[in-house]
């Protein structure tokens, strides 16, 4: 029930640091800090640097080095609409960019104005927004277009020192650059596009699905396969650099996390206050399909377990992890408490995946607002 309730709802519809904390309200920011010149950042997790690449370690290392000198923030903002692992890519590669990161939401009225109106509302595309690792704050209700007026408010009032945005062509319905201003005074940076995923391309994954399960049949030109292609380095990107503990409580959540959303993000902080380190594991596509379908899951394995990487109350994945939980699950990962993303019961073999779990008291059942 779980899968189909997931595609109908998205169809139709570490804390900040102190001197951001500090900034922040020495200004008076209306950007909500996150509980718990010319340079390029290119797509291998790095910025360009003169001709010099700089990794993210490399470059964290260099602003802590700095001591005293005031951390560099970047403002990149966007829709966010159906936010996916594209979007959670250019965040991480706009906080390479600086220290800081201030993100700004762009307004349902703005969207509407200048591309149709939004699948998520503001509310819910700030929150999953807040819910991305590299964001530092964020700022709500902002306009499509960077004006001249609003650039010079983020650079006064939020001490912003660098407008960010991809490499892609930004346009107003005048056909005019939406960054032309920060881009004039030399104080706009840029990052590469993800290509193989889109919003346009997820609905469109999303409208097959629909069209399937009502039992139409697609013609072979509209079936389209996943072009996004994930490599090693791309996981490593959006990957954790702290090992599951040995001594600390291990909270695992399963689920397929298709298409990733704000229960998702429900599920996994209320995971994570839970216990000190959530470990989640990503169904495969076959087990998500025996589950909820032929038609699902719309994103292949990869693609969702970059979605939850990017979440900052998962400290691990386990990608393509058993459907059902196993004594050697348990032991191997330490895990103390077991949640799971759907909670209907569902037999493989004729014994419910979460049986272990019960009969060894570790599964839990967290309450949730949004399915």
């Amino acid at each position: 029930a779980a899968c189909e309730d997931m595609v109908l709802q998205v169809a139709v519809g570490a804390a900040a640091g102190f001197a951001l904390a500090r900034t922040l309200a020495r200004q008076g920011s209306r950007a909500a800090p996150i509980d718990g010149g010319d340079g390029k950042a290119r797509d291998d997790g790095g910025v360009r640097d003169g001709d010099d690449v700089v990794d993210d370690d490399k470059d964290a290392a260099r602003n802590a080095a700095a001591g005293s000198k005031k951390p560099v923030v970047v403002y990149m903002d966007g829709c966010f609409d159906c936010m996916h692992y594209g979007h959670a890519n250019a965040l991480r590669q706009a906080k390479a960019c600086g220290d800081v990161l201030i993100v700004g939401v762009v307004n349902d009225a703005e969207i509407k104005r200048c591309k149709g109106p939004p699948v998520c509302d503001e509310a819910e595309r700030i929150e999953m927004v807040q819910a991305c690792k590299w964001v530092d704050g964020v700022i709500g209700d902002v306009p499509y277009e960077v004006t001249d007026e609003f650039t010079d408010e983020l650079f006064a009032k939020h001490g912003v020192d660098y407008v960010v945005h991809g490499d892609d062509p930004c346009l107003l319905p005048d056909g005019t650059d939406a960054y032309a201003y920060p881009k004039r005074i030399g104080r706009y940076k840029e990052i590469k596009r993800t290509e193989g995923v889109s919003t346009t391309d997820i609905l469109g994954r999303l409208l097959r699905v629909g069209r399937k399960a009502a039992g139409e049949t697609l013609e072979a030109a509209e079936v389209k396969e996943a072009t996004f292609c994930t490599t090693s380095s791309r996981i490593a990107q959006f990957g954790s650099r702290t090992s599951v503990p040995v001594d600390g409580k291990v909270v695992y959540v399963s689920g397929a996390f298709d298409v990733f959303n704000r229960g998702h993000v429900e599920i996994l902080r209320k995971a994570k206050e839970l216990g000190d380190f959530v470990l989640v594991g990503v169904h495969t596509d076959a087990d998500v399909r025996a589950r909820c379908g032929d038609e699902h899951p719309v994103l292949n394995e990869k693609e969702r377990a970059l979605s939850v990487l990017s979440c900052r109350y998962a400290d691990e994945v386990v990608i393509g992890a058993p459907a059902k939980i196993t004594n050697d699950l348990l032991t191997t990962f330490n895990v103390s408490i077991v949640v799971a993303e759907d909670e209907d019961e569902y037999l493989i073999d004729g014994e419910d995946v979460n049986a272990l779990a019960k009969a060894r008291g570790l599964y839990r059942v967290v309450e949730r607002a949004h399915g």
